[in-house]
């Protein structure tokens, strides 16, 4: 009778107050834990089959290993090539062209030397920050004469080690570059210099009735031209899509300092290869973006955020299922972490679970034009949920104050991790069924080698972000993850990188993910636009590839 009654006004008591309301399903037994069982983990070493798997599902011929070991540790540092050392000669120059802006003070170099997790720490003496693309071709030139190694950076938040130098390469900021160029407010398209913050033109473009087609965790710091080298992928990629569609146009500078003017702004353009599509996601390998052109989204009318609690991940992908069909086109992001995400926000950041405790936790957000017309469509699928019984408990906010406070709870997760100790990440992407059969498989395999192992990230677009904390860094621990994660990943036909990129940590693991033939085409890409390889060197392709 209970369940009865909370079934049919489950849509009534989610909206019965402007804040945050709970909802909770009667009690019932609780199903057993069901997971799906990946394929036979094969390592991809000792993988000799003609053909392996691409990642788009098709089969190529290949006739080497997926992972060849290099001589160090697979996510170490090589041996320095032999690039020049930058001399007072150098310097000079450097300062004729960027007078005040042409830094050697040690203890302004610090922060620029490490990366945001302080696991990557190099030893660059100089760093130059231009404020236009004049500027930065005629570093690059000047750099690549010399064969001198430059490292772009942007807004230093990446977690696999590609923004920091790894020896005394030159860091190229572009965070003075961060001039909005131009707005079109009929088509949304605007254009800017790749040193623009994220947050800001969110910022910007909110005032004008629009919004950004991606949102990050690290908004407040990251800055446009990272976020377009690195292809991220973030909280809106399930509404909006990656990267290669929303951006329409590149400035880029080449190794040589010649400046590739892509900036186009048309929606359309069948006019030979798309060469843009090669800089999004090159990690600064490739050439230095020094503008975007990116198409954006009208501000939604009507937003609302709901947090969620399932009993088991089966369940939890029965609601996405459920929420899809349901919610279509106002579906915005989907969402999840697991209990000990929560455990790690309530003991490190207290922030209290705002629903009953559960072993998954659901963030849903929409987001379309009419609060009538969402608000309907949100109560239906939340009714149908409950009597489905896939939800036990959960949460509504429409305000947004209390929406902010909501999308806490999954955009600090990453902070809160930085609490627990030393932190092992990992940005896989996997069969959307198969996502959390990883986060149990590697619990079973460390036993209790790792503190915390943890499991979060993007169901919508099959994306897990599974961290494994210790209480300082610990090299055994290390051995027993990798390469386990790597291969267990190829065994699903994974990514091992699904947003982050590889930057140096992940090079050398490239294999598991691509096969040999589209790596070394890689490799001659890398070569005709940077034959002396000044631009970002040691990160993204693998050791092996001369």
């Amino acid at each position: 009778e209970i369940q009865t009654v909370l079934m049919s006004t489950s849509a009534r008591l989610f909206r019965s107050s402007p804040l945050t309301v709970r909802l909770r399903a009667a009690l019932r037994p609780l199903c057993p834990h069901s997971t799906l069982t990946c394929t036979a983990r094969l390592s991809p070493a000792d993988v000799h089959s003609p053909f392996l798997a691409c990642g788009s599902g098709q089969f190529v011929a290949s006739t080497r290993k997926l992972h060849v070991e290099p001589k160090s540790s697979p996510d170490g540092a090589p041996e320095r090539l032999p690039f020049s050392k930058v001399t007072e000669e150098d310097l000079a120059y450097f300062r004729k062209i960027l007078a005040g802006r042409t830094i050697t003070d040690p203890d302004l170099l610090e922060s620029s030397n490490v990366d945001w997790l302080k696991t990557v720490k190099g030893s660059s003496e100089v760093l130059l920050r231009p404020q236009t693309t004049e500027e930065v071709s005629q570093i690059l030139s000047y750099c690549n004469s010399r064969n001198l190694a430059v490292n772009p950076q942007g807004g230093n938040t990446g977690l696999v080690g590609g923004s920091v130098p790894v020896y005394d390469e030159i860091i190229l900021s572009t965070s003075l570059m961060n001039n909005i160029l131009t707005f079109d407010n009929i088509s949304g398209i605007l254009t800017c210099q790749a040193g623009c913050v994220l947050e800001n033109l969110s910022l910007y473009l909110e005032e004008r009735d629009y919004i950004m087609p991606l949102d990050l965790g690290a908004k407040g710091s990251c800055q446009i031209g990272g976020n377009v080298a690195t292809n991220a992928g973030g909280l809106r990629l399930l509404r909006y899509g990656s990267l290669h569609g929303t951006v329409l146009g590149l400035e880029v500078v080449l190794a040589d300092g010649r400046v590739l003017d892509c900036l186009a702004t048309l929606r359309k353009d069948n006019t030979g290869y798309d060469l843009k599509q090669l800089f999004i996601g090159s990690e600064g390998t490739l050439g230095v973006i020094t503008a975007v052109s990116i198409l954006c989204p009208r501000k939604p009318k009507s937003t609302n955020v709901v947090f969620l609690g399932c009993e088991t991940f089966e369940e939890l992908l029965k609601t996405f299922q459920l929420c899809r069909g349901m919610l279509g086109e106002i579906l915005s992001a989907f969402e999840f972490l697991d209990s000990e995400c929560m455990r790690l926000l309530n003991t490190h950041l207290k922030l209290p679970n705002p629903i009953t405790d559960c072993p998954f936790y659901i963030v849903i957000e929409t987001s379309g034009s009419d609060q009538d017309h969402d608000s309907q469509k949100l109560d239906n699928f939340l009714e149908k949920a409950m009597a489905s019984t896939l939800v036990t408990d959960g949460t509504v906010a429409t305000e947004q104050s209390k929406i902010k406070d909501l999308w806490s709870m999954r955009e600090r997760v990453t902070e809160a991790l930085t609490h627990d100790g030393f932190t092992y990440k990992y940005d896989i992407s996997l069969p959307v069924e198969r996502i959390y059969q990883l986060v149990t498989d590697m619990r079973q395999h460390l036993g209790d080698r790792a503190k915390s192992v943890v499991g979060y990230g993007h169901v919508g677009d099959g994306n897990l972000h599974l961290n494994i904390t210790s209480p300082a860094k610990d090299p055994a621990l290390l051995a027993a993850i990798e390469p386990f994660v790597y291969e267990w990943t190829a065994s699903c036909q994974g990514s091992i990188s699904a947003e982050h990129g590889l930057g140096l940590k992940k090079r050398n693991y490239i294999y598991y993910s691509k096969p040999s033939q589209a790596v070394a085409l890689m490799g001659n890409i890398k070569a005709m636009l940077d034959p002396k390889g000044i631009l970002n060197p040691y990160k993204t392709l693998p050791d092996d590839l001369k």
